[in-house]
């Protein structure tokens, strides 16, 4: 960790209720925001802008800063916390948003503490492409900027989310955000549109299928951790990011095998999230399980000698 640089981590903290396969669990502590943080602690100091309502608990914020975490550039606002719940179908791929309730989220307005100005890495989680664009213009010559973006983004706001692209390094979608963004079903051309749009890299997440990153040395695939006990995909998505950051923090340059070995990383980091309801497992991760997961992984792509 001390050789580690810093990361910033700008998006929500939420509470989510949820209907899963193996029952129904309520207030449980989520958003972007807070399962990207867990899992970049796992290597490298972490710093977080976001906002909460006065509803939600001191406990949860004196863990998170156990772990290495900053949390002054957490805005405690009057009101209640963004809250998501959402029923999963028995394969825990397909689920349906039940209520949104964005309440103090809705007036979030991201404003870094001067300390977090000069992070050298910075993860913009899908927040509105306005208050990404915003924070860009608040940090001092990052070294790495990954941001998120969700359909929704891509559908309501596509000349901010056009001007986003511009302006970062990596860009994390999933198989169905990289199609709607390009229009473009086949993955591969679609990667080659997105690319065209300014990201340097890309990073498409395919679930339990694990990960594709598109860069200046081809394709690369990580091969997703095959789990026994599945039980809330929930911040999946977000756990990946987090931990493909918190790799790359470790390391002194960005370069492609870098990158390579922070995409099986971050498939290692989001195998654990599934594994548990919220945070339950990213929330008490170290380095130790990281790796040994990570030597499991690499195990899928042992094929013996190459004489074939």
């Amino acid at each position: 960790m001390s050789t580690s640089s810093p990361i910033l981590i700008v998006g929500s903290m939420a509470f989510d209720d949820l209907d899963l396969p193996s029952g129904k669990a309520r207030d449980v502590v989520g958003g972007s925001a807070t399962y990207a943080a867990m899992t970049a602690s796992v290597f490298a100091p972490v710093r977080v802008v976001a906002v909460v309502g006065d509803d939600f608990p001191e406990h949860v914020l004196i863990a998170m800063q156990a772990r290495g975490i900053d949390t002054r550039g957490i805005e405690r606002a009057t009101g209640k916390t963004f809250r998501w719940a959402g029923r999963y179908d028995q394969d825990l791929v397909h689920r349906t948003t039940l209520d949104t309730q964005l309440n103090v989220f809705a007036d979030f307005r991201p404003r870094l503490p001067d300390a977090f100005r000069d992070t050298p890495f910075l993860l913009l989680g899908n927040i509105h492409p306005g208050l990404q664009l915003d924070v860009l213009e608040q940090v001092r010559s990052p070294r790495l900027v990954v941001a998120d973006t969700m359909n929704f983004w891509i559908t309501g706001e596509p000349t901010l989310l056009a001007s986003m692209l511009k302006r970062i390094d990596v860009l994390i979608v999933n198989d169905e955000e990289a199609r709607q963004l390009s229009g473009i079903h086949n993955i591969r051309r679609a990667a080659r549109d997105i690319l065209a749009r300014g990201p340097k890299r890309l990073v498409i997440k395919r679930g339990e299928h694990g990960a594709l990153l598109f860069d200046e040395e081809g394709v690369f695939a990580a091969h997703g951790f095959p789990l026994e006990d599945e039980v809330d995909p929930t911040g999946a998505g977000d756990s990946f990011a987090g931990g493909f950051l918190g790799y790359l923090a470790t390391q002194p340059e960005v370069t492609p095998l870098a990158l390579r070995r922070a995409m099986v990383h971050a498939t290692a980091t989001a195998s654990f999230c599934v594994e548990a309801v919220g945070t339950g497992k990213v929330g008490v991760l170290v380095r130790d399980e990281v790796s040994a997961r990570v030597t499991e992984i690499q195990k899928l792509y042992e094929f013996g000698a190459s004489t074939m």
